[in-house]
């Protein structure tokens, strides 16, 4: 007799790694400012954080980190959101420690990801690091809800804010002018506009009134 292979309808699936320029993963998620869906962030930017885990070292230097910087990041109208794998109750327990101790009041929401639904779906765990604890991933979603930027911290080494600031500025930048930001961009810097795409557009490039160097690399300011 043929052996038939039967197909567990109850299994799930992994989520495909999130992808920049596609909708990032959408969620619905219990914080400690209450539960949070990705559309209520629809119209703003969002930066979404994950850390290792609450009452580790590394991760209050960076929760004190963002917490200083959230009046800068909300003037570019954009939103902070942490996420670790423990309880609502831990995050408050340990926000609560880092204002006691550190002086810093934590004003933004923090995931509870006990089931890791939205760990897996960014692909926050990375086995090479923990099957159990998030490392420290970072996602830039645009007022669309598109993921255009992401970066992946291992557990020993902590973050820069001051790098989300700057990405984040880029970003904007970009996509108010049509614009490319070169090394390590600074807001009042020179961009680099968009290569010419055919013969006839690279021979007037260089008699657009840019500062070129060649046909190809051509900048102006702001």
């Amino acid at each position: 007799m043929k052996h038939q292979e039967t197909i567990d309808t109850n299994c799930v699936l992994p989520s495909p790694p999130p992808r920049l320029n596609e909708p990032a993963p959408d969620f619905e998620a219990k914080t400690t400012h209450g539960v949070k869906r990705l559309e209520d962030y629809r119209g703003r930017w969002l930066i979404l954080f994950s850390h290792p885990a609450d009452f580790t070292p590394v991760c209050t230097t960076e929760f004190i980190a963002f917490a200083e910087a959230y009046p800068k990041f909300q003037e570019l109208g954009c939103d902070l959101l942490g996420l670790s794998i423990d309880s609502a109750f831990a995050h408050i327990a340990w926000t609560r420690t880092i204002r006691e101790k550190f002086g810093v009041e934590v004003p933004f929401p923090i995931i509870e990801d006990l089931s890791m639904q939205v760990a897996h779906a960014y692909g926050m765990i990375q086995p090479g690091e923990s099957d159990t604890s998030a490392v420290r991933a970072t996602f830039v979603i645009d007022p669309n809800g598109v993921l255009r930027a992401m970066v992946y911290y291992p557990m020993t080494n902590g973050r820069s804010v001051d790098e989300f600031l700057r990405i984040l500025q880029a970003l904007q930048t970009s996509d108010a002018n049509g614009v490319a930001t070169p090394e390590n961009w600074q807001p009042g810097d020179k961009v680099i506009v968009p290569p010419p795409s055919t013969v006839a557009a690279a021979e007037a490039r260089m008699n657009e009134g840019l500062e070129c160097k060649d046909w190809f690399y051509c900048e102006k300011s702001l």
